[in-house]
């Protein structure tokens, strides 16, 4: 029993090498399957070192390049495990023959970009990731890797610092928004695009955080939030009425000065803060912040006298 226990493995493992030779035998007229590399990342480095127009040393810094992580792609079958099978590619070829191409990722990538997507969705597929089937990146055709980049020692839009540089390279009007006299802290990094918007897909418009475009806002502005006693209907529904949120010429991103912008809603007839009344001077109301001079709490009011948001 003890020679058969142990002459059990070498039978299993001369069973294993001819699998895979019976195999390819068979797949001789249909061309064979792609085989992994002998060496696995080993055979990649060989190349693609920091020397390399395609550098990957880097990824050893970042959690996909830890092979004592089960979850890390460098524990199993390593850089083929989203670059698929490279034995073709690594074998050693005459100088000046052209190897066979490798699945890459990014905007001018040829792979297609469900595959691509698919290469990385196969680990990352968690709840941060619901709903970026249909989003409006999906449907920008952006895949992963427009984005983020892997083999790189940190990845800039995961950086504080880095993100909005990212976005803004499609953006382009966010960017200039967030250049006008008025405007949300972005060209200092001291918001990122990321506070407000989900990336990677949202119940909301514009892929906005929260179930409402208000709790966005109210996530820095908490003492606009309300519930107030006596509401400001467009406050209460939606900031966006009366802001512009990425930036504007106008105080405290306001899409237009008061009165006109009040006066978007408000009939001029009958009030005394009437922009040009036919054959009359402009109102004194008007001077300086227009309608707020009076109506100063225009997010709503909890004051038993501030039906008219007076105070």
């Amino acid at each position: 029993m003890a020679s058969f226990g142990q002459a059990l493995p070498a039978w299993f493992l001369g069973l294993g090498l001819l699998l895979p030779a019976l195999a390819g035998a068979a797949q001789t007229d249909e061309g064979a399957a792609p085989e992994l590399s002998r060496q696995g990342a080993d055979s990649c480095l060989r190349c693609h070192d920091e020397s390399s127009a395609f550098p990957v040393m880097a990824i050893f810094a970042t959690p996909h390049g830890q092979r004592g992580d089960t979850r890390s792609p460098m524990a199993g079958l390593q850089c083929e495990a989203c670059h698929g099978p490279g034995g073709e590619h690594a074998a050693r070829r005459p100088p000046g023959e052209e190897r066979p191409p490798m699945p890459h990722f990014g905007r001018h990538a040829s792979a297609p970009l469900a595959e691509q997507n698919q290469a990385c969705l196969g680990c990352h597929q968690d709840r941060t990731r619901l709903h970026w089937s249909g989003s409006e990146h999906e449907a920008g055709d952006l895949s992963c890797a427009s984005c983020h980049r892997i083999h790189a020692g940190s990845d800039p839009v995961l950086e504080r610092g880095g993100q909005n540089a990212v976005c803004v390279d499609c953006h382009r009007r966010e960017q200039a928004e967030s250049l006008l006299p008025s405007a949300h802290p972005l060209r200092s990094n001291e918001m990122n695009c990321g506070d407000c918007h989900a990336a990677h897909g949202a119940m909301q418009p514009a892929l906005l955080k929260g179930a409402l475009p208000n709790q966005v806002c109210a996530d820095c502005h908490a003492d606009k939030r309300g519930p107030f006693l006596w509401q400001h209907p467009p406050a209460s529904e939606d900031c966006g009425l009366c802001h512009r949120p990425h930036g504007s010429a106008h105080p405290a991103l306001l899409r237009q000065r008061p009165p006109w912008l009040c006066q978007q809603c408000h009939d001029q007839a009958g009030h005394p803060a009437v922009a040009h009344s036919p054959g009359a001077a402009p109102s004194a109301m008007l001077s300086l912040r227009s309608c707020a001079n009076c109506h100063s709490q225009v997010h709503g009011s909890n004051h038993p006298s501030g039906a008219l948001l007076l105070r």
